[in-house]
């Protein structure tokens, strides 16, 4: 590909290696400042020798690349906010005992069943100056909510460290959280909060503001809850109110990226801007004048949005296409593409590890890339059927670039994801138009009557139609197992196939035929893995006992229910580890798992003590005296899984540090695995 050979490719691509191995390896600190000041050294000393010499070194091109290495890695490092020394973990007491804490309210998170949550900035812990973003968790009861984004609040409370996925194979919000520089949770109620009368006037503030301001006038035009709220995410990105069933719908359809604001709108709002502007000749003033409304434009959606992340990064990236396309530089639009993504990188490395940013940027690039082959393929000449080919060569170019990440991540496929866009996509456009004209009227009064109407009768044909997609339950292909080998394999090949059918030669069928065999290779090596694990599990789950053992591919589950059927923590470890549910059994009081001897003590309390295991089980709030159990049966470790009664397993814990035994609960350190 001639877009490899130029610089920036080579730089961005070292940068982003540097962003990888900083992430997984966790340098120190010391090091990589060290690496980044010599590599810095030894670049300006190669550059002064080559321009002394007047000709071209690779010495140079490698010094750069190390370089651009180096400052991936400090990048990466300087913006996690954990090594701060002000930052709020190197407080261990908050984390062991109440301590009083200031904190200003950032953003308003979705709330869930029990809870308001926010985002708030840590400012003193007893007093004394700290930093750091927390999750605040506020108790949900009958009197209204007064807290607004700007809020400085005063709590005693006690910092709740996330804890990670207690399942295997599950979605890790730990790390999730992590990687947005939160470290730490907040429950409180509302009677524990000291709101102060100060309010911090920032542009998160005054965006807060005008969001509600926006639902207020909404309201009062008596728009219908539901559509309200889609049209709230599908404008402003605020998905905290949609139901469940509505995301459902979404999901099984594949037609999710429509409800997070992302590059598909910022560019519906881009061509919007650009047709509207298009009687205005080309000339240098008049190019000037097209581009400068475009950014604007881009910005002020950003600001109505709520500057979320996903926008964010979105904005940036057309912004950069259009300061491309007004340069007349269209035969570089890689190039602009790459610029935006190592600006972005730049100031939030930690944006790399996002599934959304991920997702946008591979969907453009191989709409640019791919989207143009696909298009030749059949050349209609009817309007309709043109519109028609292009939107399903648009969708096939996104979702081909893309299946890969989804396969890996959500392990589904939509497979009428091709009929969602075809019929979604002219009424978004509609929707998209109309909805930023209603924003715009309800920033200031409730808009007009009959805007209203046809608005909210738009999103309720939208969410009709995505409902009767998603109701075709067959083609929704779930469960899929995709582990890293077949990312990496299928990725390969698609990038192969694409620039051999792009220009056709023998070294690149090769290049085919290699990733081919690569894909052969990541089936065989995931059929080795799976054969040769023999492992059991002790789940957490709270209403039921759940014990598997595994043998290769061949899975059993030990449980009270014998009914249980799709149980979805035994689902993601069958998904995660390509292996199947074998038998389904009750769960009895001794298992034999290799040479270890297991003891399973329920609530029923029937067992021999005669016995003498090497790992005791504790479930269903067994009445008991551990200690004398201990001492009667010698195990080596005790397990208690979440069905147990919370006061019971503080008891436990303390009998099995007095008796020097480890104790494992499920509750706090997740699923045991042996």
């Amino acid at each position: 590909m001639k877009v490899l050979d130029f610089p920036l490719v080579k730089i961005a691509i070292a940068f982003i290696l540097g962003i990888i191995a900083s992430y997984y390896l966790h340098f120190p600190i010391s090091i990589v400042t060290f690496s980044l000041l010599l590599s810095f050294i030894v670049f300006c000393g190669v550059f002064f020798w080559t321009f002394k010499r007047n000709r071209n070194s690779i010495l140079f091109g490698i010094s750069t690349c190390v370089l651009s290495f180096c400052i991936g890695t400090f990048t990466l490092l300087s913006h996690t906010e954990s090594l701060q020394k002000d930052h709020y973990t190197h407080c261990k007491a908050a984390f062991e005992s109440k301590q009083t804490i200031t904190l200003i309210l950032r953003e308003k998170l979705k709330s869930n069943d029990y809870s308001d949550r926010y985002i708030g900035l840590v400012k003193t812990i007893s007093r004394k100056p700290y930093s750091g973003k927390v999750i605040v968790n506020v108790q949900k009861d009958s009197s209204n909510n007064q807290l607004i984004i700007g809020n400085s609040i005063k709590l005693q409370t006690v910092l709740q460290q996330n804890k990670p996925s207690k399942n295997p194979n599950q979605f890790d919000y730990s790390r999730y959280l992590a990687d947005k520089q939160i470290y730490a949770q907040i429950y409180c109620q509302k009677k524990e909060i000291l709101v102060s009368k100060t309010i911090q006037k920032d542009i998160w503030y005054y965006c807060a503001k005008l969001h509600s301001r926006i639902i207020r006038n909404l309201e009062k035009s008596k728009f219908n809850p539901d559509e309200m709220n889609v049209a709230l995410a599908l404008i402003l990105g605020q998905q905290q109110e949609i139901s469940q069933e509505i995301i459902q719908d979404y999901q099984y359809s594949g037609a999710t990226h429509i409800l997070s604001v992302s590059g598909l709108h910022v560019g519906f709002i881009m061509l919007f801007i650009t047709f509207i502007l298009k009687p205005i000749p080309n000339t240098k003033k008049g190019s000037f004048f097209k581009l400068a409304s475009i950014l604007v434009s881009l910005a002020g959606f950003a600001i109505i949005s709520g500057l979320s992340p996903s926008v964010l990064r979105s904005v940036v990236m057309f912004s950069f296409l259009a300061i491309g396309n007004h340069l007349r530089r269209n035969g570089n639009i890689y190039h602009t593409l790459l610029v935006s993504v190592l600006l972005i990188l730049l100031f939030e490395p930690y944006f790399l590890f996002d599934v959304g940013f991920q997702l946008s940027y591979i969907a453009l690039f191989f709409i640019l890339w791919l989207q143009p082959i696909l298009k030749n393929i059949y050349k209609p000449k009817n309007k309709l059927i043109i519109y028609i080919w292009e939107a399903l060569t648009v969708s096939f170019a996104a979702q081909i670039g893309t299946l890969p990440l989804c396969l890996y991540y959500f392990h589904q496929f939509p497979g009428l994801f091709f009929v969602t866009n075809i019929i979604i996509l002219p009424i978004l456009s509609f929707i998209m138009i109309a909805g930023i004209v209603v924003m715009i009227f309800a920033i200031f009064t409730s808009p007009p009557l009959f805007v209203t109407v046809v608005f909210e009768k738009s999103i309720y044909l939208l969410n009709f139609m995505i409902h009767a997609v998603a109701s075709v339950d067959s083609c929704v292909i779930r469960d899929i197992s995709f582990n890293l080998y077949h990312l990496w394999a299928f990725s390969f090949f698609i990038i192969g196939f694409i620039v051999w059918i792009k220009k056709p030669s023998f070294h690149k069928l090769l290049f085919v035929f290699a990733s081919i065999i690569m894909i052969q290779l990541s089936f065989i090596l995931t059929k080795i893995k799976t054969e040769n694990e023999e492992e059991l599990i002790v789940y957490n789950e709270k209403n039921n006992t759940l014990v598997s053992e595994r043998s290769g591919k061949n899975l059993v589950l030990f449980t009270r229910d014998n009914m249980i059927k799709n149980n979805r923590n035994v689902n993601s470890y069958l998904v995660g580890n390509s292996i199947a549910l074998s038998k389904i059994k009750e769960v009895k009081n001794v298992l034999y798992f290799k040479k270890a001897k297991i003891l399973i003590i329920d609530s029923t309390k029937s067992f021999s003590e005669k016995i003498k295991p090497d790992i005791l089980i504790l479930t269903q709030s067994p009445k008991i005296n551990l200690e004398r159990l201990i001492q009667n049966l010698q195990p080596k470790i005790v397990i208690a899984d979440a069905s147990n009664s919370n006061s019971i397993l503080k008891y436990w814990k303390n009998s099995c540090l007095k008796k020097n035994i480890p104790f494992h609960s499920t509750k706090e350190k997740g699923y045991y695995r042996l």
